[in-house]
């Protein structure tokens, strides 16, 4: 096998989704997937063992803004065939994280090794198949100019709770030019597996974030005067509520790692988040 990440990100821009998933399933890229194979959808990812399984659905299912429900699938096997009949959910993502009672013990390229009969996977929407869309208009995204990982943080709103799991949403963030603001709602708003319109735009006080420069997860990027911080609900809040829950064993996709899946980006506007 070639040696492990040794690929980097402006290599695969560009490359179409055979070639990435090639790439990532050797566990030579470990980065963050936004942008690559531009067009398709990209996914978030929660595994379960299976007495855990319909709370999350039902906290999914309650919480569709920040948990838009792609795909589940049958108990034990690790595939979900809506979403692309090769993907190998095992070794298709650049990084997996392995929670046990809620403690982030191990961060890993491949969760075959890991893999268990009683696991069942959640794939759901992920922004980063809208960026694609309002890129093909003209708007830019600040965190893939600079190649880094969009800034995501915990907020003040609360979910529905479902059995265990529940607890405050987390968003994603972009700066986006105040004259742009309603083009990007409308263009969001076709997405609704990709989380939909945006959940709040401006001063982040308002939903409980004290730092814009501060995220919980990936990097914090800069808003130009006239610009405006856009926050969109997160496929992180569903690995911050299992966090919560405590839960013996998970796994989820590690932040900005995500699922490319075969299905094209229009796939995310099928549901009805």
């Amino acid at each position: 096998m070639a040696e492990a990440h040794s690929t980097d990100y402006q290599t695969l821009v560009g490359i179409d989704l055979k070639k990435v998933r090639e790439v990532i399933r050797k566990g030579q890229y470990c980065g963050h997937t936004s942008g690559l194979a531009a067009g398709h959808l990209q996914c978030n990812l929660a595994i379960l063992p299976s007495e855990y399984k319909d709370d999350f659905l039902d906290f999914c299912l309650s919480n569709p803004k920040p948990c838009p429900l792609a795909g589940v699938s049958d108990l034990g096997i690790a595939r979900v065939p809506d979403l692309g009949e090769n993907i190998d959910i095992r070794t298709d993502l650049p990084q997996y994280f392995i929670y046990r009672d809620g403690v982030l013990s191990e961060q890993v390229s491949d969760i075959s090794a890991f893999w268990r009969d009683d696991l069942t996977v959640f794939a759901i929407g992920c922004s980063f198949t809208f960026e694609h869309a309002l890129m093909k208009v003209g708007i830019a995204m600040k965190h893939l100019v600079q190649n880094i990982t969009v800034p995501m943080f915990r907020t003040s709103i609360e979910t529905t709770a479902k059995g265990p799991f529940h607890g405050g949403m987390v968003v994603s963030m972009r700066p986006i030019k105040k004259t742009a603001v309603d083009q990007v709602i409308e263009i969001c708003d076709r997405y609704p597996l990709s989380h939909g319109i945006p959940i709040h735009v401006g001063d982040p006080k308002e939903i409980g974030i004290d730092d814009i420069q501060k995220p919980d997860w990936g990097d914090a990027v800069q808003i130009s005067p006239d610009e405006v911080p856009v926050f969109w609900g997160c496929g992180v809040t569903p690995q911050a509520a299992i966090i919560r829950a405590k839960i013996p064993f998970c796994i989820t996709h590690a932040p900005g790692s995500m699922l490319i899946c075969d299905v094209d980006e229009a796939y995310a506007g099928s549901g009805t988040g």
